[in-house]
């Protein structure tokens, strides 16, 4: 009996010193499998785009909504230009720990890959996906300034005067730029593009008059549409808004097939720890389901999504061949 009292003590100190062993392997402040993430400091999102935009918008609906789950303050913090390479490396760099966040988008994610050969950092390497949070349906508008407000009227006068015309978007790669390129090659219209460093920037000289055009999404536009500072002719969804009745898909208006929206979601860094990842996701989509998000969102004719990390992963290598088709299509280059 004594002999196998010591042997059983023996197998048990040999599974406790494993036990140790093993918990010793754990990187510091890792996140263990079975353990819940617990945010000890505030959060961050960067956005790659300045302040007024869907990008800031939503960032900052859903970014209020999950401080209150998360128990600590989430923090926006816009670092726009450079076609959204610098908030992009901004993450990618950062310590995967759930603290530094992207708020990524149809042209950091799908388009720059196609667009900038030497893009500096890699989407499938670099990042983690969280969840798709939403997309956005573009709309084409007109300066209250420029003597059309009808989306065939726009079109005849830039076919009269081909070159002579100009749009703004948030930036090279961005959603209105490719938007915008989208309708150029369906049309067949000859219009000069100026790439701002954000949506604010580029609505400022939309409502002045010094660019005639711009594609973008609802958030950026409907504001100055009711205010007739612009006019909006088109939708590039396959559908009509309900926000904007009277205003004609482009598809409907002799180019079927046509589609353009943006989509927005959250990455983390590579390397983050799954229950991390886990516990972000449940409290993006707790966000998502949230009165005052949807209100937000549902205002600005946005679509609420609320996906797992893989089925966001698959979707961005999808919308990448997509989107690379448009870049090839129309021959674009970064600057």
């Amino acid at each position: 009996m004594r002999r196998q009292a010591m042997k059983s003590n023996a197998f048990r100190y040999m599974f406790a010193g494993l036990a140790v062993a093993a918990t010793a392997t754990i990187p510091f402040g890792a996140a263990r499998a079975d353990a819940v993430w617990e945010p000890e400091r505030p959060v961050r999102i960067v956005v790659p785009y300045g302040p007024g935009g869907s990008s800031d918008v939503i960032a900052r609906a859903i970014g209020a909504e999950m401080a209150k789950g998360l128990g600590q303050a989430v923090v926006i913090e816009n670092k726009g230009g450079s076609q959204g390479v610098i908030a992009m490396q901004d993450v990618a760099r950062a310590r995967p720990d759930g603290y530094s966040l992207v708020l990524g988008h149809v042209g950091t994610l799908a388009v720059n890959p196609a667009m900038m050969p030497n893009l500096p950092y890699d989407v499938k390497k670099d990042f983690a996906p969280i969840t798709l949070l939403a997309k956005v349906p573009m709309i084409f508008a007109v300066s209250a300034q420029v003597p059309v407000t009808t989306f065939e009227a726009f079109i005849e006068m830039a076919r009269k005067q081909p070159g002579q015309l100009n749009y703004g978007s948030a930036g090279n790669g961005s959603a209105g730029h490719l938007a915008f390129e989208m309708l150029k090659t369906a049309t067949g219209i000859q219009v000069q593009h100026i790439p701002y460093k954000g949506t604010g920037a580029q609505i400022t000289d939309l409502i002045a008059g010094r660019t005639q055009a711009a594609s973008a999404g609802t958030p950026g536009l409907l504001p100055l549409a009711k205010a007739g500072q612009v006019h909006i002719i088109a939708v590039g969804s396959r559908k009509r808004l309900e926000v904007l009745p009277d205003v004609p898909t482009v598809a409907e208006r002799g180019y079927p097939g046509f589609e353009s929206s943006q989509w927005f979601g959250l990455l983390a860094p590579a390397g983050t720890p799954q229950p991390v990842i886990d516990r972000l996701n449940q409290e993006a989509l707790k966000a998502l389901r949230s009165a005052s998000v949807q209100t937000r969102l549902e205002h600005d004719s946005s679509e609420m999504v609320g996906w797992g990390p893989q089925k966001f992963a698959s979707f961005i290598d999808d919308e990448a061949v997509r989107w690379g088709k448009v870049v090839r299509q129309a021959n674009l280059q970064s600057n």
